[in-house]
């Protein structure tokens, strides 16, 4: 696959998702036209860095028209000049159709579907009115999520702009399989992405582009919440491994790899995959071949903290499985992020939300800033970084002419404060105000 035409294929992803206008915000928001937001303070572009003070974004059908020194524009003006605006914020990981907690062990049994899609309805609003215009579900079941991104984008359900995995390649027993239950109930549970060898794995990714995949994951390790004792390393062999890679970018996708072990993060990485979820255990060589490669690394801080401090409850409802892989994971990704940040690895602000309560995903600004990025940095990782990532710098990130309507402000200075981020208290995506306290 030529590059032009990876290039095209997410020009045609960007386009379609970014047309639609959400139906049911319109009626509780203006038509669709031409308004004008007063911004106190504005970071337009989070690269730059620049504050302005005392500016007018003029929207117009979904999109940013002009930027203009002063408050200008009559009729349909949204009152932001005491507040900080800027872009809207990108989740590059999520789980968007569940959550843990108590039951949620019952609920793979129990829920269909068309249950889960409900689920991640509303889930996906409480996303929303967060601040993150646009996520990414890495693994949710390809129904559910499919059926989810379709309603988002045709504005039958408010939401972020949603990327879907469509499911997860993973390995016969590995971390995406069905683990933890009855041997006869696998055949149920177990979702189609599951291979063994090379050709059955490059049947795998294809059976995700055909289901409509927009990104490809895959679990290159162990993961720390599947219910079995097989541990954080690698679970591909290096030929699986490069057959996934290989695979998905001849038809057009980024791979990405949920990876803890640092032998799955470096033959994940040698195979020329794009991303790493987590990267806990990764070395100097981790560190080489993300810059060689101009990989990226999602981080994902926030379920890092979740798992270490739910493992060490008396009362947890993890099993002993994940417990113990909570506690040798979770306290190490700290110090993994210090380090890759630190050496000049690209960083995109992802949470794994879904191990931890959705609209709680600004929480990873402040572990970020722990783990050395400034707040600047951070709010980039979560702006035009993200938006790299996913090849949608040209859409989404900025608040620049031509670009998507998002926008979000707060009250205060998250260049200064990033838990500001916290308590957002303006949405509006794609033109459309969903929130405005």
């Amino acid at each position: 696959m030529q590059l032009s035409s990876k290039k095209s294929w997410f020009v045609g992803l960007a386009a379609a998702l970014l047309a639609s206008t959400p139906a049911v915000a319109q009626q509780a928001a203006s038509a669709p036209g031409v308004s004008y937001i007063h911004a106190g303070r504005l970071l337009a572009d989070p690269a730059t860095g620049r504050v302005a003070q005392n500016q007018t974004l003029v929207i117009e059908n979904g999109r940013v028209r002009e930027i203009v020194d002063g408050f200008v524009g009559q009729g349909d003006v949204v009152d932001l000049s005491d507040k900080f605006v800027l872009p809207g914020l990108i989740d590059s990981h999520v789980h968007i159709t569940n959550q843990q907690g108590e039951g949620n062990r019952v609920a793979r049994f129990t829920n269909t579907a068309a249950d889960s899609a409900v689920q991640g309805a509303a889930y996906a609003l409480v996303t929303l009115q967060a601040g993150f215009t646009t996520v990414a579900d890495l693994g949710g079941a390809s129904d559910a999520v499919i059926a989810l991104r379709n309603g988002i984008a045709a504005g039958k359900i408010p939401g972020p702009r949603l990327l879907v995995s469509a499911g997860t390649v993973t390995p016969h027993g590995g971390h995406g399989d069905a683990n933890g239950v009855n041997s006869a109930l696998v055949p149920v549970l177990r979702q189609n992405g599951v291979c063994s060898g090379a050709d059955d794995c490059r049947r795998s990714v294809r059976e995700r582009v055909r289901a409509g995949a927009d990104i490809i994951k895959i679990t290159a390790t162990g993961g720390v919440l599947s219910d079995t004792g097989a541990g954080l390393n690698q679970q591909f062999s290096n030929e699986e491994l490069q057959a996934i890679v290989e695979t998905a970018h001849f038809m057009g996708r980024t791979v990405t790899a949920h990876a803890h072990g640092t032998d799955g993060i470096n033959s994940f990485l040698r195979a020329g995959g794009d991303s790493i979820e987590h990267g806990t255990f990764l070395d100097d060589e981790s560190i080489r071949i993300f810059k060689a490669n101009n990989g990226w690394l999602v981080p994902t801080l926030l379920a890092g903290d979740f798992v270490a401090r739910e493992a060490a409850r008396p009362e947890t409802f993890f099993t002993p499985n994940q417990r113990k892989k909570s506690l040798e994971a979770g306290p190490q990704m700290l110090d993994m992020a210090r380090r890759a940040h630190r050496a000049g690895v690209q960083i995109a602000f992802g949470t794994d939300t879904g191990v931890s309560p959705h609209g709680e995903n600004a929480k990873e600004f402040a572990l970020l800033v722990q783990a050395g990025l400034t707040p600047l940095e951070a709010v980039r990782a979560a702006t035009v970084g993200a938006a790299t990532h996913f090849r949608l710098q040209d859409e989404i990130g900025r608040l620049t002419p031509g670009y998507a309507a998002d926008v979000i402000a707060v009250s205060g200075d998250p260049l200064s404060d990033v838990t500001t981020l916290e308590h957002v208290k303006y949405v509006m995506k794609g033109g459309v105000t969903y929130r405005n306290d």
